[in-house]
């Protein structure tokens, strides 16, 4: 197995890690994601499109047909998955064996943005959705949504799915968006919004007031935050540089950066392994952490 990384933060990579019962194969994969019992949840963009795993790599079961029909976000807090359906234009969050809880937006209306397709800049920003790319809840019980393929917003609701307030604009300054793509929350609370185009995670506090952005990095597809306090984003290639798993404190320093392919989700599970979703090789691959 190739090693990688440095330090403490060492890791050797098994690719295409897990296998599809009956010799099926995987769809492009989305995101992963782990639960609080190290269970792992691929999204893939095909039917069942929420494929169970354990951490050794058993097949544990598979849900969701006909629940989403173009699966991109996928993040796990406590006892629920939360999802966005992009091309649909929903966020929908279900219990960890797939019954629906909560449904925001409706299904093939999509707000007025002025945008139809790539490089996905939007006109001008609007409300709830056009095209989302990330449903995640904040300890505050607040649900926020990344909206960003066509769109340039963030969205604030309350738990029972009314919205609160939305922010951010078309651009490339402060508060201003290219494709708020993910979404992950630190220790104070604040909002951690991987703005992909922009190349770089702007950070806000729950009312969306802009409170600084880390930069150099390969445009970010997924930011995670592990139990351990770090973050863990999939960056895109950037030129001549590779796409790679970088691993960051709570602060925004980088620890180290893995070499990977194209990778548009990564999960983590309690023991610090790293799960990396591909779309373009479709699969998973695995990088354990070094002990």
């Amino acid at each position: 197995m190739a090693r990688l990384g440095t330090g403490a933060y060492t890791y050797e990579l098994i690719r295409d890690f897990f296998k599809l019962p009956g010799g099926e194969r995987f769809g492009l994969v989305s995101r992963v994601a782990a639960d609080t019992n190290d269970r792992i949840y691929v999204f893939q963009r095909r039917d069942p499109p929420v494929v169970v795993f354990d951490r050794d790599g058993k097949y544990l079961g598979a849900w969701g047909s006909g629940e989403v029909t173009d699966p991109h976000g996928l993040k796990i807090v406590g006892d629920t998955v939360y999802t966005t359906d992009r091309s649909d234009s929903v966020a929908k969050s279900f219990t960890l064996d797939g019954k629906v809880l909560l449904t925001l937006g409706e299904r093939g209306v999509y707000s007025d943005t002025g945008c139809t397709g790539a490089p996905w800049l939007a006109v001008r920003a609007a409300g709830p959705f056009n095209h989302p790319t990330e449903m995640l809840p904040h300890p505050n019980g607040d649900i926020y949504v990344t909206d960003g393929y066509r769109n340039a917003r963030v969205h604030r609701f309350r738990s029972d799915g009314k919205l609160v307030t939305s922010w951010g604009e078309p651009g490339h300054g402060p508060g201003q968006f290219h494709l708020p793509h993910s979404i992950a929350i630190d220790d104070s609370g604040n909002l951690c919004v991987a703005d992909r185009s922009n190349k770089r995670v702007q950070i806000f506090s729950p009312d969306g007031e802009f409170l600084g952005q880390w930069t150099g990095m390969g445009g970010p597809n997924d930011i995670t935050r592990g139990t351990d306090g770090n973050f863990y984003l999939a960056e895109q290639e950037d030129g001549d540089k590779p796409a790679y798993v970088c691993v960051r404190d709570g602060k925004g320093a980088v620890l180290t950066r893995l070499e990977s392919r194209h990778v548009h989700g990564v999960g983590v599970d309690s023991r610090g392994d790293i799960y990396a979703g591909l779309t373009v090789d479709r699969g998973v691959d695995k990088f354990v952490r070094v002990r």
